[in-house]
C-alpha cells in the first residue's frame, strides 16, 4: 500500500518507510494491537490491519477514521464494532484487504462487501475518503442504490440460512436479534440453543425473546434479525390452540391466527427498521403423517409467500449456498 503516494507499507515489516516526524509535517504513526492508527499531514485519519487475520483495536478515546483498510475475512463484525463506537462514519471509506481462500469466488467477496458497505481492494486501486457528508462519487438523479429494506431467507434445517442471516448484518452498529418464541416454549433443549447463538453473536447485539414480532418491528429503528418465522408460527398456533390434540383448535381460533398473521404482515411491510428475516422452506420433505403438522405446513407456506411479497430481497439457501430468488 502507498499511502498518500509517500508513505509505503508492506504487511509484515516492523516500521514503515518514508515516516515522518511526530509533528514535522510527516505523517504519525502509532502501532496498535492488530494494526496501526495513521495520521496524516492534513489531519486525515487511517485505521490499518497489519497483516492477514490482524484485527487492529484502536486505543480509548481514538478520534473517527477517514479510511478503515481491515481484514473483513477474517472477521466483518469488527467493522460493525467500528460502527458502534463512532469511529467508522458515514464518510468512512472502508477496504476489504487480504483477500485469499477464505472466500469461494471474487464474485462472493464482492457480494458480500456490498453488504458490508466496504469496497474491494485490488492492485492498482485507488481509495480514497471525502469530507465528512460528501460521498465519494456523486450518484446521477435516480441512480442511487438503496439498500434492501426487508430480506426473507428460505432454507431447510442445518442448510445455513441463519450463518447468512448474521454474515448480512455482521458489520451493523446496533442489531437486535429476536428469538420468535414464546416464553418458555421449547424446553431446556431451545433454551440451550439461543444461550449458545447469543454467545456466538457480537456482544453488542440485543437479544429479545418474544412472539410479539410484529410489536418489535414496529418500534425498532436499527437493524433487526428474526428467528425464526416457524418457530413464531409455531408459538401462535400453540397461543391459540390448534397445535395440541385438536390441530383445529377451539372455535375461533383460526380466526385469531389470521388476524395475528396480518398483524405482522402489516408491521413487516411498515416497520422503518433494516430487517433480515430466516424461515423454514415448507414442503421440501415427506408428506406430514398428523394432521397438525400438516397444518402448520401449510399456514407457514402460505405465510412465507405473503412475506415474499412484501420483501425486497428473498433468499434460498442449501447446502450453504445462497440463491437469489426471482421476483
Amino acid at each position: 500500500m502507498l499511502i498518500d503516494g509517500s508513505l509505503e507499507f508492506l504487511p509484515g515489516q516492523q516500521t514503515l518507510t518514508g515516516t515522518g516526524a511526530p509533528g514535522g509535517g510527516g505523517h504519525v504513526i502509532a502501532q496498535l494491537p492488530g494494526g496501526f492508527e495513521i495520521t496524516g499531514p492534513d489531519g486525515g485519519r487511517l485505521l490499518l490491519a497489519g497483516g492477514p487475520g490482524q484485527i487492529p483495536e484502536p486505543p480509548s478515546g481514538a478520534r473517527p477514521y477517514d479510511i478503515a483498510l481491515l481484514d473483513l475475512l477474517a472477521s466483518p463484525v469488527q467493522l460493525g464494532r467500528l460502527r458502534a463506537a463512532g469511529l467508522v462514519l458515514a464518510h468512512t471509506a472502508v477496504g476489504a484487504l487480504y483477500a485469499d481462500h477464505r472466500i469461494s469466488s471474487e464474485q462472493e467477496l464482492a457480494r458480500r462487501c456490498e453488504l458490508w458497505r466496504a469496497a474491494v481492494c485490488q492492485d492498482g486501486q485507488l481509495l480514497v475518503s471525502p469530507a465528512p457528508g460528501v460521498p465519494a462519487v456523486i450518484p446521477a438523479p435516480g441512480t442511487a442504490v438503496v439498500r434492501p429494506h426487508r430480506t426473507l431467507i428460505l432454507g431447510g434445517a442445518r442448510s445455513g440460512k441463519s450463518a447468512e442471516a448474521e454474515l448480512r448484518l455482521a458489520a451493523e452498529p446496533s442489531v437486535t436479534y429476536l428469538a420468535a418464541a414464546a416464553g418458555g416454549r421449547g424446553g431446556t433443549e431451545w433454551a440451550a440453543r439461543v444461550t449458545s447463538d447469543q454467545a456466538r453473536r457480537p456482544p453488542w447485539w440485543r437479544t429479545v425473546k418474544s412472539l410479539d414480532i410484529a410489536g418489535q418491528l414496529r418500534q425498532e429503528t436499527g437493524a433487526v434479525l428474526i428467528e425464526g418465522i416457524g418457530a413464531w408460527l409455531a408459538g401462535v398456533m400453540d397461543e391459540v390452540g390448534m397445535r395440541a390434540g385438536d390441530p383445529q383448535g377451539p372455535d375461533g381460533a383460526a380466526e385469531i391466527l389470521g388476524a395475528r398473521i396480518d398483524d405482522l404482515i402489516a408491521a413487516w411491510r411498515q416497520t422503518g427498521a433494516l430487517v433480515v428475516a430466516v424461515s423454514d422452506q415448507a414442503g421440501a420433505g415427506l408428506d406430514p403423517p398428523y394432521p397438525a403438522n400438516r397444518i402448520f405446513r401449510d399456514q407457514l407456506g402460505w405465510l412465507n409467500q405473503r412475506l415474499a411479497a412484501e420483501s425486497e430481497v428473498n433468499l434460498l439457501v442449501v447446502a450453504g449456498r445462497v440463491t437469489m430468488l426471482a421476483v
